[in-house]
């Protein structure tokens, strides 16, 4: 077991980690040779280029030094990425986690289609001034093109057309839709992705690393830090290595029935969650079976839980949360499975990433399923996909009639879940929907509205309202981007979870150039 990694587990899941330990013994040199057999024997092998990244990284150390000396000498005010799902969290981690760099310009993440949403940013950045990275690794989806074509059509009315490429860069694998559309613009610059590594697992390969060099880390330092947890989960002893040995527990919870994966995290690491819960939803949730990633939702006492939860808190030592000390404390006294992750600085994360996708791999397996497709995100593109050519054709979506309407409020189901929560008025309506929630179930909070704090803070009430009274795991998370990220899980995974959405008519909407249909008319689209 690694030095900054412990467990605390009840007796029935310490036995069913040994006996998976005991099984693992020379399962992990297989992993590293790419053998498909540890999952379903299928096109594992071809998605495991996340692996041996940070060893190339590390030999293109040099041109991540370039590109931060180039965007620091053209003195940028900001830099906006348009992504979603694995082009977008990880930067938005390292946004969140380590602010504003000296000398360097500020990374903001856009990743929906919220028109509210897109405004706010537009109106954050001083466009005269802002590098725009454009991330998409297949570069055909919906949501980074449509951003790339909006602010690019602002960028060119704001510096003219001859200079509007030179203030753009493009991530996205060779050959793709992208990369031609970029190299037409004349973008500033090409980063190409690694098509055997999927966009969850893409953290520390150019989807990372080029926002991270722009915004001024120590890219260097960072890859180091990086390679440390690669060589530790190299180790053939199961029990030393500490990316199997966290999979092992993770899947081995899961198989009895503890399959809430409870995020604890110090304040200043706060949004390593939303990276944290693509990864272990989008890649173990399907087939019926996997793991449901729960974030942000605050602790509570021993007795608001159920016997479904594991609880990993990922502790900053230089300033934990004393609040969150006593309650994990307190979950471990009463026989709560704990995970306990120390991070010693912000230039740990990286180990994080790899610990937790060497993790996620492991568990896979465990579980019996494939870590490395998501059929169920890529039957909702194909959907929003439908809709929107539909409204291109016609200048209008399929009407939608809600099953019950009152005041302001439209209440839409299909005509089965409509005839099992009929109930007179909208709380009755609602009253009965969340009664269906039973103990071992899980139940979120999904909203198609803007992200902001105050929208946050009234999500987070309802939420907790549901925990504290239903004792059961509760998500949220904001429309469209959970589609690329949860909704995997949400769709594909165990059929636990009872779903409130939310969605509201925008008060002010943005025309996409180039085609008919709207971002409300996206955002509706994915809403469906």
């Amino acid at each position: 077991m690694s030095a900054n990694e412990s467990y605390s587990l009840p007796d029935a899941l310490k036995k069913q980690v040994a006996d998976a330990v005991a099984d693992w013994n020379g399962k992990v040199s297989r992993l590293w040779q790419r053998d498909a057999s540890l999952w379903t024997n299928t096109d594992e092998a071809q998605w495991l280029g996340w692996l041996d990244v940070v060893q190339q990284q590390i030999a293109d150390v040099p041109k991540f030094q370039k590109f931060a000396e180039e965007v620091r000498n053209e003195n940028f005010s900001d830099i906006l990425l348009l992504g979603m799902g694995g082009s977008s969290l990880c930067p938005e981690v390292l946004a969140k986690t380590y602010g504003q760099i000296d000398g360097f310009p500020k990374l903001h993440v856009l990743d929906s289609t919220d028109p509210q949403q897109v405004k706010a940013f537009q109106d954050a950045v001083d466009l005269e001034s802002t590098l725009f990275i454009v991330s998409s690794k297949s570069g055909s989806t919906l949501e980074p093109n449509i951003f790339k074509q909006y602010f690019f059509e602002r960028t060119k009315a704001v510096v003219g057309p001859d200079k509007a490429g030179n203030r753009w860069v493009a991530v996205t694998d060779p050959g793709s839709k992208l990369e031609k559309e970029a190299l037409a613009d004349k973008f500033r610059h090409i980063f190409h992705g690694v098509p055997s590594i999927g966009g969850r697992y893409s953290a520390l390969s150019n989807f990372g690393m080029v926002p991270a060099a722009a915004m001024g880390l120590d890219v260097a330092k960072f890859l180091d830090r990086a390679n440390q947890m690669v060589q530790a989960c190299k180790s053939s002893s199961v029990e030393s290595n500490p990316g199997v040995m966290l999979g092992i527990v993770l899947g081995s919870a899961a198989k009895l029935g503890r399959d809430k994966l409870t995020f604890v995290t110090s304040p200043a690491i706060h949004d390593l969650g939303a990276w944290l819960e693509q990864l272990i939803a989008e890649s173990t949730g399907k087939q019926g079976k996997g793991i449901i990633p729960v974030d942000r939702e605050e602790l509570t006492g021993p007795k608001g839980y159920g016997s479904d939860r594991v609880f990993a808190y990922l502790r900053y030592e230089p300033a934990p949360d004393s609040n969150q000390d006593q309650h994990v404390a307190a979950l471990e006294k009463a026989g709560q499975p704990v995970i306990r992750i120390s991070v010693k600085d912000t230039y740990d994360l990286p180990q994080e990433f790899f610990r937790w996708e060497i993790a996620t791999a492991v568990a896979g397996s465990i579980i019996g399923i494939n870590a490395f497709n998501q059929p169920d995100v890529e039957a909702s593109k194909v959907e929003t996909r439908k809709l929107t050519s539909e409204y291109e054709q016609s200048g209008s979506l399929p009407p939608e009639k809600p099953f019950f309407q009152q005041g302001p409020f439209k209440l839409f189901a299909d005509p089965k879940n409509a005839a099992a929560v009929n109930s007179g008025n909208v709380a009755g309506h609602l009253k009965a929907h969340l009664d269906r929630i039973k103990p071992g179930d899980y139940f979120a909070v999904l909203a198609y509205i803007q992200m902001n704090e105050e929208h946050e803070a009234r999500l987070q009430e309802i939420r907790h309202a549901v925990r504290d009274a239903k004792q059961v795991a509760t998500c949220l998370g904001f429309g469209p981007r959970f589609l690329h990220s949860t909704g995997q899980a949400y769709k594909g995974g165990p059929n636990s979870g009872v779903f409130l959405q939310i969605t509201c008519d925008d008060a002010h909407d943005l025309q996409v150039p180039g085609a008919k249909y709207t971002f409300g008319v996206v955002k509706a689209a994915q809403a469906r």
